[in-house]
């Protein structure tokens, strides 16, 4: 962590999923690797006593599942395609980012909220619809250079300033991005987010559970084929798909936090349903680019 000067600008690097999501306190979330490699992220941080601006990024494939801080109004913006996503607390959403992915976000709290009279409820529709604007990348761009900037030894705004100009900057970004939204497609956007969010609650709720492909539509309360569409729209995959590497994420984080004299990699492989062992290895190692011994051992050093 490095802290140099008055902002208190602040900067992580990350080795595994867990130590990302320690590194942004505050928010309601769960990660889970979903493309092959050893993790690596980076975190920066900057606190303006009610606005949080944070910046993110993660060099594999990763599934969110989150939602805001109670009573905040995020907006993060996916540098990806520069697209500007809304959050309050009530966006609970889980999705999979892509490899090498970076987003910056800009975070005012419940108190900020209620003092500068912004009015939440006007803004039902908008929320975790992707919102295009001209300006977007130009402004994601500079929050970028300025954490940057922030980090040499001098300063070059005022807490006052820097708050004030944010905020007016995401209204005028939101502003502008209303003008673009595809609404014709809202509704059915609508409806399969709702279907991941009930996914989404039950894979936070339970993250030790594990669930067929049917029973997972149950929990979702629609049948197979909207479970499908709604899989393929905000993670790029098959539920299936996503079952096996919510399992192998779960046997990867019980390998961590055990020792070899503990358990065995056949145990974690039957634990998580995983009954050919020798198809788990190999799973497992095409996942997180080591066997699953290889991490029992390197968990107990």
């Amino acid at each position: 962590m490095t802290t140099c000067n008055s902002l208190q600008v602040q900067a992580f690097n990350t080795a595994d999923v867990s130590e990302q999501i320690r590194a942004t306190p505050g928010w309601v979330q769960h990660y889970q690797q979903m493309s092959p490699g050893h993790f690596a992220g980076q975190i920066r941080y900057l606190d303006l006593q009610g606005v949080e601006v944070y910046e993110e990024q993660m060099n594999t494939r990763v599934e969110q599942n989150f939602s805001a801080p109670s009573g905040a109004l995020a907006f993060c913006f996916d540098r990806s395609d520069n697209t500007l996503y809304l959050l309050n607390e009530e966006s609970r959403n889980i999705w999979i980012t892509p490899e090498n992915y970076q987003e910056i976000a800009v975070v005012f709290g419940p108190e900020f909220v209620r003092q500068h009279g912004l009015d939440v409820a006007s803004l039902e529709g908008l929320f975790m619809a992707p919102l295009n604007c001209g300006q977007n990348a130009l402004f994601g761009r500079w929050l970028s250079s300025t954490l940057t900037k922030l980090s040499q030894p001098y300063d070059l705004y005022s807490k006052d300033s820097l708050t004030q100009q944010l905020l007016e900057d995401c209204l005028f970004l939101l502003d502008n991005a209303q003008v673009c939204l595809d609404r014709g497609g809202l509704q059915r956007r609508g409806e399969e987010r709702l279907i991941m969010k009930r996914v989404g609650e039950w894979a936070a709720d339970s993250p030790e559970e594990t669930l067929n492909l049917m029973e997972l539509a149950h929990v979702a309360g629609v049948s197979l084929r909207q479970l499908q569409h709604a899989f393929k729209d905000f993670t790029g995959m098959t539920p299936s798909h996503w079952l096996r590497l919510r399992r192998l994420n779960s046997a990867h984080r019980e390998l961590l936090k055990r020792r070899p004299t503990e358990t065995t990699v056949a145990e974690v492989a039957m634990q998580w349903s995983f009954w050919h062992l020798g198809r788990f290895s190999s799973s497992y190692r095409a996942l997180f680019n080591e066997l699953p011994s290889e991490t029992l051992k390197r968990s107990c050093k």
